[in-house]
């Protein structure tokens, strides 16, 4: 039997996951289906990558479970994002 010990923090930690994920959803979902990247910074992208695996690392290391799993998924979608900006670039495509 699975139980969980939530206190009122981890609800707010993962609620506060939930809606972070949940926002870049949208414009992954757009960039993948259009590959349009023109209006995408590689800058910003390229940080927010970053950012996010030092996120994800951060929650690795404390064993928190709503930091693991939200910036996972949230690096694995903008990995996706920066790699059709970066394709995009070298092969001249309206990056």
């Amino acid at each position: 039997m699975i139980t969980f010990d939530l206190n009122p923090h981890d609800i707010v930690g993962y609620l506060a996951a939930t809606l972070t994920t949940a926002s870049f959803v949208p414009q992954a979902i757009l960039t993948i289906k259009t590959r349009d990247t023109e209006s995408l910074s590689l800058g910003m992208y390229s940080t927010f990558t970053l950012g996010v695996l030092c996120w994800l690392l951060y929650g690795i290391h404390l064993g928190d479970k709503a930091i693991i799993f939200s910036n996972a998924i949230t690096l694995l979608l903008a990995s996706l994002i920066l790699s059709f900006k970066l394709y995009n670039l070298i092969h001249n495509k309206k990056a």
